[in-house]
């Protein structure tokens, strides 16, 4: 094998590991928020989603059944969303606070969750 077949090779070999490597890796740039989410709720309800935004003032409910609150949009707080969650309580869980959840869409205005994750606390205060 001459010295430009091996070269033809090694680079056909690296395309395909590439490609493969690729092959399920999400690259839509990131998670729909809830406005996305009741704007178009046919194309959501039934699927896994993941979603981000701010626990609304007054709505969390924790309880031995579970834990409830409704979610709003980070952009927008006319866009909200009621989330329940059956898991270990999270840590620094509280209203206001900032999370991405994941879970199954039930509904057009509900997710059950499986995944809660806290955002960072910020490190400044006013």
């Amino acid at each position: 094998m001459d010295q430009k077949h091996k070269i033809i090779l090694a680079v056909s070999f690296i395309v395909v590991v590439g490609i493969v490597g690729l092959w399920n890796v999400d690259l839509s740039g990131g998670y729909p928020l809830i406005s996305e989410l009741l704007e178009d709720p046919d194309r959501y309800v039934g699927q896994n989603v993941n979603t981000m935004g701010t626990v609304k003032n007054g709505t969390l409910n924790v309880s031995t059944s579970g834990i409830s609150f409704w979610l709003e949009d980070p952009e927008d707080e006319a866009y909200e969303m009621e989330v329940l969650y059956t898991g270990a309580l999270p840590a620094n869980l509280a209203e206001g606070a900032g999370l991405s959840i994941s879970g199954k869409m039930v509904s057009e205005t509900k997710i059950e969750a499986n995944k809660i994750v806290m955002g960072c606390p910020s490190k400044y205060t006013e």
